[in-house]
């Protein structure tokens, strides 16, 4: 047995200037992790932060979405070295992580993908469905290229400290959060303001500078397109819940033209 290659990390690195078109999965229910990784998306957002997920659910996830072949990333709810080693024993390989705002938060973020040397990873092969219960003799020892490591810049001090935090040798890329991004520099729900946008296309350029995946969620065509200009090769452009409240809004706003098909809070 192998570690299964990460067609992510390989296809950002040979297509450079090809962005990976993903969607973010907040519906915890296999039929809709299903549904988003036969559309043909380059990767699909397993969301651990702010959808009701637990490893258990996770792995349902994983083993639904399986058969499709599709890059799952899993954003796990913060910094936390011990979250990391159990989902990387589920077998997730991309791994997002959320609200990171220096360089020893990034670099403690990479060493728990690792095993000792490098890293801290603790060792429990035996138990994990990534190394097939223990039948990968060689998992210990090949897994670590494998695994993608992106964290998620989203306040100010993250912006701060980005090129620190982009010199942390084995991260793959950052992720620039907009929204909370926004909500940092005072304007909450603005996501679209000229100082927030500016901001968020100044990092994309740095991010890529530094040779790294530069990340970021843009939910209309004209900010992705912007923010692909700047550099972005990893861009969120959907949600499964907003996808599907709208297309239920939008049905019924052709049948009765005079409701507000609209409402809504702006994400």
């Amino acid at each position: 047995m192998e570690v299964k290659k990460n067609t992510f990390k390989s296809s950002a690195a040979a297509n450079n200037d090809k962005p990976q078109l993903g969607l973010w999965n907040g519906l915890v229910d296999s039929s809709v992790v299903e549904i988003l990784s036969s559309a043909g998306y380059d990767w699909v957002l397993v969301d651990g932060e702010h959808a009701p997920f637990d490893l258990q659910s996770i792995l349902i996830q994983l083993q639904a979405s399986s058969r499709y072949e599709v890059p799952i990333f899993v954003r796990i709810p913060k910094s936390d070295p011990i979250i990391i080693k159990q989902i990387l024993d589920l077998g997730v390989q991309n791994i997002l992580v959320p609200m990171v705002d220096s360089a020893e938060e990034a670099e403690l973020m990479v060493q728990a993908t690792q095993y000792p040397p490098r890293g801290i990873r603790g060792i429990g092969t035996a138990m994990a469905r990534a190394a097939h219960w223990a039948q990968n003799e060689d998992y210990l020892y090949t897994a670590g290229p494998e695994i993608c490591m992106i964290v998620q810049v989203e306040n100010v001090p993250g912006i701060q400290n980005l090129d620190a935090i982009l010199a942390i040798e084995g991260l793959d890329g950052v992720f620039i959060g907009p929204a909370d991004l926004a909500a940092s520099m005072g304007h909450l729900g603005n996501s679209n303001h000229p100082d927030v946008k500016s901001t968020v296309l100044d990092a994309l350029r740095r991010i890529r500078e530094a040779g790294k995946i530069a990340g970021v969620m843009a939910l209309d065509k004209p900010t992705a397109d912007e923010y692909i200009a700047a550099g972005a090769n990893m861009v969120a452009i959907g949600i499964d819940t907003l996808l599907l409240i709208k297309a239920c809004r939008d049905l019924l706003h052709s049948f009765r033209p005079q409701d507000d098909s609209t409402a809504g809070t702006k994400y």
